[in-house]
């Protein structure tokens, strides 16, 4: 089978404990393609799990920070790092020692949010250039439904002048990493696998099998896995977008938003979402992959790209809040000073990615409003660079009109909100986009507003 060839959709998706013994990981190399929050774990977890492994990054400022013993992630801790036998190079010289090759490069969207396959394509053929024949390589970046077999084998083939299905396989199994998440890690969740056909389906589940405690999903072909991925994200954005547009209908009603969630949660059957800002690498660019591949068919996925855009407007939303909050408690707009807490994508970690604090920012001061940044979990020069405003190394609340609590670090839940309104100057104005603090002990002086 070329890398051409249909996908074989008769075999029923089957989930299974550690079963396969086959595979003897001392005796087993794999090279891992790409050594960021997805490529890092995965490497350390072939490692610890027995395997020879060579991890393999572009980035000579990543490797040597590793040969340091320094987690460049933030997510598995130095001393993991340290322990760890995993051979990192810059060099792909070293994929010719691995019977396995996992691909695990970013996949962003570009400015018509079309999915950008440069990163894969520039992987495999790299990898075709430099692996021996035999090698099964696996691709873990999300991707459109049919990519791995139109996009990721080809330029395989490409690099190495041999035939997938002949003289190599691939397959494909979606990373399902959560950054900051300690419950639901690598080893604990189940793993989907998939393969160009049965054979190199159950190769790739044997793989895996050794690495993930929870045990493997059999999906039927590469092509599900892959749309199984994409909608794992779509949905949360779905579900995201819903609540944020009924945030917004009740606010124009003076109903609150939480309380009535609070209240509906109470059913069996409801679903409980917060309402709030979507960012990072994932919601808000999964459903794009989507979107595109659907529209390529003849589809138009209406839904998907209305919640979209109810999504992407909610950073003008949340500036707008703390425009009208100041303007309630009288202070200017081109004399007001505003401090954002929190400004990664997500709470508990530093990564500044895709953060749609960011544009909450930018349309604040489109209004002339001075706005300085406080993240404990993110470098303040990486904030300074990346969101054009001064970090405030370490929080302090006097000399502010306005406080937007923008992403709910764990730090930010313990302040006493009767503390944060004492700070601030006179008549305050404070945003919560999570509901981070008790409102009912806000003295009556602070315009309050959350989402």
């Amino acid at each position: 089978m070329n890398s051409l060839s249909e996908p074989d959709d008769g075999l029923e998706g089957i989930e299974t404990e550690r079963e396969n013994q086959l595979l003897d990981p001392t005796a087993t190399t794999v090279a891992v393609v790409g050594l960021g929050y997805v490529g890092l774990p995965l490497a350390v977890g072939f490692d610890d799990t027995g395997f020879d492994v060579v991890g393999y990054d572009v980035s000579q400022e990543t490797i040597a920070a590793l040969e340091a013993g320094t987690d460049t992630t933030g997510d598995l801790g130095d001393e993991a790092i340290v322990e760890s036998e995993v051979s990192f190079t810059t060099s792909p010289d070293a994929i010719s020692r691995a019977q396995y090759v996992v691909v695990t490069v970013p996949t962003p969207v570009d400015d018509d949010d079309r999915p950008s396959m440069e990163y894969v394509v520039a992987a495999g053929e790299e990898v075709g250039q430099h692996m021996t024949r035999g090698t099964t390589a696996v691709l873990e970046s999300t991707v459109y439904p049919g990519a791995t077999r139109q996009e990721f084998a080809p330029a395989i083939e490409r690099g190495s002048g041999m035939t997938c299905g002949e003289d190599f396989f691939v397959g494909y199994s979606p990373e399902r990493a959560n950054p900051g998440d300690e419950e639901h890690g690598l080893s604990n969740v189940i793993k989907v696998v998939s393969g160009q056909d049965e054979t190199v389906r159950e190769d790739v589940a044997a793989l895996y099998d050794l690495l993930v405690d929870a045990g493997v999903h059999r999906a039927p072909s590469m092509e599900v896995a892959e749309s199984a991925k994409v909608i794992e994200n779509v949905q949360r954005d779905l579900n995201i977008a819903l609540v944020n547009e009924l945030a917004t209908v009740f606010e124009e009603l003076d109903v609150d938003t939480r309380a009535v969630l609070e209240a509906a949660g109470t059913k069996w059957n409801f679903h409980e979402y917060e309402p709030g800002l979507v960012g990072g690498h994932c919601i808000p660019v999964d459903p794009h992959f989507l979107a595109y591949r659907a529209r390529q068919a003849g589809a138009e996925p209406e839904l998907i790209q209305t919640a979209r855009a109810v999504n992407e407007s909610m950073p003008h939303h949340v500036a707008d809040l703390m425009v009208k909050a100041l303007s309630e408690a009288g202070h200017p707009l081109g004399e007001s000073r505003v401090l954002v807490l929190g400004l990664s994508y997500k709470p508990n970690v530093g990564d500044l990615r895709s953060s749609k604090v960011a544009d909450v920012i930018a349309a604040l001061k489109e209004y002339g409003i001075d706005v300085v940044g406080h993240d404990p979990y993110a470098d303040d020069e990486a904030i300074e660079a990346q969101f054009d405003v001064e970090a405030q190394p370490t929080l302090s609340l006097e000399g502010f009109d306005g406080l937007l609590l923008a992403t709910p670090h764990e730090e930010f839940r313990d302040v006493d909100p009767r503390v944060l309104a004492d700070r601030l100057d006179d008549d305050p104005a404070i945003v919560d986009v999570d509901g981070t603090v008790d409102r009912s002990l806000l003295p009556e002086s602070v315009s309050y507003r959350r989402v």
